[in-house]
């Protein structure tokens, strides 16, 4: 078993997450008493949403190619970046590491792409919603990417930082975000990307009639795919 290093805190409730979903995975594929090998760096998530309001994603990324280093120093074999939007910094941060960085979009995209859908809505942040960091690496592989309007991509994000980044999950946020999918269907969506590693604290695949693609276990299983 390889060691997987989590790039974490961003938030940490969507991190607690990766852990769980990693070490559940291990124990389901190797049974007993197995679990992950990980090593965890845990960022102060105030100071990461500092920067990105202030649009210093030059310093952000400094920061988390600072911590991936580290994590490469304590032992990880490849390195998970625990949240879409940070993903912005992508490439400063495989810049810094002579191990892998497992790419969220791209394991995204490889699960659209094997469902058999070529066009897909977009619920995240408004950095990953607005920004072709995200869009544009979906979009390499060949996938059309809806994204909702202006004031429904306010309202995702409101959500998220407001609610699911302190722990918060209310029942009208979900009927909030089910609408907004199905305004996405309406226009053409085959299927809608969780584009944000918290969004599957709130919406679960029950809540809405199109395929769901859930980036946070969708990255574990690819990081489990190398782990193993």
């Amino acid at each position: 078993m390889r060691t997987i290093g989590l790039l974490g805190g961003m938030s940490w409730e969507s991190s607690a997450e990766y852990y769980r979903l990693l070490n559940e995975g291990v124990r389901e594929r190797l049974g007993g008493l197995h679990s992950a090998r990980v090593v965890l760096a845990s960022l102060d998530f105030a100071e990461v949403e500092a920067l990105q309001v202030a649009g210093d994603w030059e310093a952000a990324g400094r920061l988390l190619a600072r911590h991936a280093s580290g994590l490469e120093a304590a032992g990880a074999d490849l390195v998970l970046l625990c949240t879409n939007t940070m993903h912005k910094v992508a490439d400063e941060v495989e810049a810094a590491l002579g191990i892998p960085l497992l790419h969220l979009a791209d394991a995204t995209a490889a699960a659209v792409r094997s469902a058999g859908l070529g066009r897909v809505g977009l619920l995240g942040t408004a950095f990953t919603m607005e920004q072709s960091f995200y869009t544009g690496r979906l979009a390499d592989h060949g996938l059309e990417v809806l994204v909702p309007g202006a004031a429904d991509r306010e309202l995702v994000h409101r959500v998220i930082y407001d609610e699911l980044c302190r722990g918060v999950v209310r029942e009208e946020s979900r009927e909030a975000y089910r609408r907004v999918v199905d305004d996405l269907v309406q226009r053409g969506a085959q299927g809608v990307v969780l584009g944000c590693t918290e969004i599957e604290l709130l919406l679960r695949p029950e809540d809405v009639d199109v395929p769901t693609f859930p980036t946070t276990r969708l990255h574990v299983e690819a990081a489990l795919e190398a782990a193993l």
